[in-house]
Parts: C-alpha cells; structure tokens; sequence
C-alpha cells in the first residue's frame, strides 16, 4: 500500500476531527467561492449546496476572478470571497484573495495549511488538518475542504456521513478491479452538487493514471459525447435523488451501447447506496472515486506518488 492510498483509506478520523462550522455566509451578499484544479471543482459542489440553502453562490476560477470579475458578477452586486486552498500558497488563490480585500470584499480562507499565505489573506479562517503522508493528488484535503465548505452552506454533515463514506469505499473497492478490465475511456456522471465532484474524480483519473476521462452533466451526455461510448467506456453515475429515475434511463441506454456503470445511489452494471447526512452524498462518493484512479493507476504500472508533470503546489512567478 503507497502513501497515495493510505491517505484515501485514513481519512475518515481527519473528517470527525474538523471543528464543528460556525461561520455563516454574510445575508445579502453573493459568495463567490474560487479555487484552482481540484479546489474549483470543489468549490461548484460547494455553490451549489450555499445556492440550495439560499445562498446566491457561484464557483469561479482563481485567476478568473482576479483577472475579469466583471464577467461573473455584475458590478454593483455586493460580494464576499470563499478561498480554497490546500496548501494556501496556490499562486491564482492567493492573489484572488489579495485582490478581492483590496477591492474591499471580505475573505474566508478554507484550507489545510495554517500559517499559510492564504491566512494572511483572509478576513475570517477555517482550518483542516489534512493526512500527513498526502503527496502531489489532493485526497484527504479534497474530501476535507468538500466537508468544510456544506457544513458552511448549512448542512447538518456529520458521524453519519463519515460512517456511509467509510462503507462506501469498503463495499465498492472489491468492484474495481472487475469494473476497469478493459476499459480505457472513463465518464462520470452527476448533477447539481454531484457535478463538481464528477468535474473532480474525472480529473483525478487524469493526474493518477493519465487516462482519456470527461465529466458532464448526466443528461447533457446524449447531446454529442454518447459517441465516444463502446465496450471501452466505464460510466460512473452519481445519481442525483431528484432525478434518479430519468438518470436510470440514460444508463440503460449506455450499458445498451456496450459500457459498464458504477451506479452510485442507482442503477447500474454493479450498484451501490449512498446515504449519508442530508446533502451529503457528493462527500460520501468521494473517496472510492479517489480509489478508483488509483486502482488504474496500480493496474497500468503508474506511481500516483509522482504524477507526470505536475508538482504539489502551483505558484507561478
């Protein structure tokens, strides 16, 4: 077992650790939740939890909302800044939170970094301790930044969640190996807060075992990217509660076409339950999404622990 993979199967006391939230977003201004790679598809699942809690919210990247924040807010719209950051050092993040204070829009640092560059940018703070042994791929600390940011939209995460999280990965991992045997081409799948989450496990099948992956909204796939499906495709499907049953119909249609589908809360070629806190099941998923690049990576000989041309923290001169 390699670090990559004991930070995903140990992360679960860091989840029962982190400070009870008692932040809340500011009435009458929008949150504007930014973040870079694995923090900004985290932050989409975290928008559209404040959204659903009445929140108005969007996610926006780090360089975007210093660069042209005019494009994503009407002037005038009074703001407030959430800033995800791992390490609290990421360049756009930093510079983001900077800008947004000097503009006189307050700051909320989240991230796992104390001390950090992004604390000295921030108004208010909240701080996880992320795993020890985590290397370059972001897990504990995705999972953990995930958890932090619904408990400020409101929801009411906690033991629960962590114990379904834990049955998740454990009943779904001993599926893996049969689901990813002669696949090459891996979608995944979700709505709403699902799909930042979707945004994330696609790009963790990139970092950690460089395959061909894509995220889309789950009924959005039929428009143009169901012709990439065949024998070579494995489908995860975050079913979504609301819509689980027109979700189920597009599975079909794909396992019709020749792929496998995890089912996550559905149908699918092997099917699991979710549960979980309410609003909670973008956090449950995650850590056997984690698992699953792993498990490609270990099956196409690929160290996680060194993923090809990227480092731990992005900063840029």
């Amino acid at each position: 077992m390699n670090a990559t993979e004991r930070g995903i199967r140990e992360q679960f006391p860091l989840w029962d650790r982190v400070a009870r939230v008692i932040e809340r977003p500011t009435p009458d201004r929008m949150q504007i939740v930014v973040g870079c790679g694995t923090s900004v598809h985290i932050a989409d699942s975290i928008a559209c939890a404040l959204n659903a809690g009445g929140a108005p919210a969007r996610a926006v990247p780090g360089n975007e909302w210093t660069r042209r924040p005019q494009d994503y807010v009407p002037s005038g719209v009074p703001v407030e800044v959430i800033a995800l950051s791992r390490s609290g050092e990421s360049t756009e993040t930093v510079a983001a939170a900077r800008a947004s204070r000097q503009a006189g829009i307050p700051v909320l640092g989240i991230t796992c970094a104390d001390g950090s560059a992004l604390c000295a940018e921030s108004d208010r703070l909240i701080y996880a301790e992320t795993h020890a042994e985590e290397g370059i791929v972001m897990t504990a600390s995705a999972s953990l930044m995930l958890l932090v940011g619904l408990r400020y939209a409101g929801l009411p995460i906690g033991h629960e969640t962590t114990l379904r999280a834990e049955r998740l990965l454990r009943e779904g991992e001993g599926a893996l190996p049969g689901l990813i045997e002669g696949r090459s081409h891996f979608v995944f799948l979700g709505g709403g807060a699902y799909y930042g989450v979707a945004r994330e496990a696609a790009l963790k099948m990139q970092e950690m075992s460089l395959s061909q992956s894509e995220a889309h909204h789950p009924l959005e796939y039929r428009h143009g990217p169901i012709s990439l499906i065949d024998e070579r495709s494995l489908v995860v499907f975050l079913y979504h509660p609301e819509t689980r049953e027109e979700e189920a119909v597009l599975a079909a249609e794909l396992m019709a076409k020749g792929a496998k589908v995890l089912g996550l809360g559905g149908p699918g070629t092997v099917s699991l339950p979710v549960g979980g806190d309410r609003g909670a099941g973008p956090l449950v998923c995650l850590p056997l999404l984690q698992m699953l690049g792993e498990v490609v990576a270990r099956a196409k000989g690929l160290d996680t622990l060194a993923p090809r041309h990227l480092t731990k923290v992005v900063t840029v001169s």
